[in-house]
């Protein structure tokens, strides 16, 4: 296989690689504010429940858990997971990083001084409009280096696909590799990796220095 032909491919790869990321952040971060609501309720049940959720989110390989997204289907109740492969793995991906932004979020909250919401409160701001015009700001500039570093993250955690064998970039770089016994394929993903890398670390920081309101 040409080099040409081969970086093609992989490029196509690339492309439902891409996929895998965007679906995952769309719906990742939003569902990580609901995670982090349900650690935050009064109620004991919800709470633990969620707190539960996250523990094991975070303490089991994120290949594991798509490993069980891909069987469980069959061992469950027989049926093949055909079709249905690609939402079971952007399920996969959103439940895991959900669990990560939940715990971010609620490092940022907390971070916000107590007397902030007291003097909120005694402007006349209702609950809502504290946590919209006065808390979500300063949460949003406190946590984005964590979430930059969890993207980048998620960036390479798209390779792990290959173990359910689904056709991204880094499964067909191992199939090429493989059957041209080479390691140009691999090389060419590096650098695809390390191009979408350095693309978001560039968007964050320019993200992050829009918050710096003091510098």
């Amino acid at each position: 296989m040409s080099f040409q032909v081969m970086f093609e491919t992989l490029s196509m790869g690339f492309l439902k690689t891409l996929g895998i990321f965007f679906w995952t952040l769309v719906l990742s971060m939003p569902f990580g504010l609901v995670v982090y609501a349900g650690r935050s309720v009064k109620n004991a049940v919800i709470r633990n429940i969620t707190k539960f959720y996250i523990s094991v989110m975070r303490g089991t390989p994120l290949m594991l858990q798509l490993l069980v997204w891909y069987f469980a289907p069959y061992y469950l109740w027989g049926a093949n997971i055909g079709k249905w492969l690609y939402p079971a793995l952007i399920l996969g991906f959103m439940f895991n990083y959900a669990a990560y932004f939940a715990e971010i979020y609620r490092s940022g909250f907390m971070a916000i001084p107590a007397g902030q919401y007291e003097a909120a409160r005694l402007l006349g701001y209702s609950k809502l409009q504290t946590n919209i015009k006065i808390v979500l700001p300063q949460v949003t500039k406190i946590v984005l280096p964590s979430v930059t570093n969890e993207i980048i993250t998620l960036v390479k955690d798209t390779s792990l696909v290959f173990v359910v064998s689904y056709l991204e970039m880094f499964t067909l770089a191992k199939q090429i590799a493989a059957a041209e016994t080479t390691l140009m394929p691999f090389v060419i993903s590096g650098v695809f990796y390390y191009i979408f890398c350095l693309v978001v670390s560039f968007v964050m920081e320019r993200i992050e220095k829009k918050f710096s309101y003091y510098h």
